[in-house]
C-alpha cells in the first residue's frame, strides 16, 4: 500500500508570534488635526419658517374660492419649524424686529457637519 501523507490540524496552525500584541502589530493612532471649517461659514443657505401645512385632494383645492379657509395642522401658539435648505434646524416663534418679521429659536435639533450628534 502506498504511503500517503495525511495532513494533521496542527499543520495548519499559524505561528502565535505573528499575532502577538507588540509594537509592530497595531498601527499607532495619531490625533487628527482640527478641520478648518471657515470655508463653510461663507456658503449661502435658504432659511424658511414653516407655519403649518394641510393635505387635501386636488378636487377640494379646485373648488376653493376667495374667502375660503384652509384648516392647518398646527395650533395657535405652537412653535413653528425652522428649516435650512429644507432640513429641519429646530423650532421657533415669530417676533417683530424693527418693523420686520423675525424668528426666535426655541429649540435646535442636534446636528453637526461631521454627522455626529452633539
Amino acid at each position: 500500500m502506498a504511503d500517503h501523507n495525511i495532513l494533521q490540524d496542527e499543520d495548519f496552525l499559524l505561528d502565535d508570534e505573528l499575532f502577538s500584541e507588540d509594537e509592530y502589530s497595531q498601527p499607532k493612532q495619531q490625533a487628527k488635526p482640527a478641520k478648518d471649517m471657515s470655508f463653510f461659514h461663507q456658503l449661502p443657505v435658504q432659511v424658511t419658517l414653516e407655519l403649518a401645512s394641510a393635505e387635501m385632494s386636488l378636487g377640494e383645492l379646485t373648488k376653493m374660492g376667495e374667502g375660503d379657509v384652509v384648516a392647518l395642522d398646527r395650533m395657535v401658539g405652537e412653535p413653528l419649524d425652522i428649516r435650512v435648505n429644507g432640513a429641519l434646524l429646530g423650532r421657533g416663534e415669530v417676533v417683530e424686529v424693527n418693523g420686520r418679521y423675525g424668528v426666535r429659536l426655541l429649540e435646535v435639533e442636534a446636528i453637526s457637519l461631521t454627522g455626529a450628534n452633539d
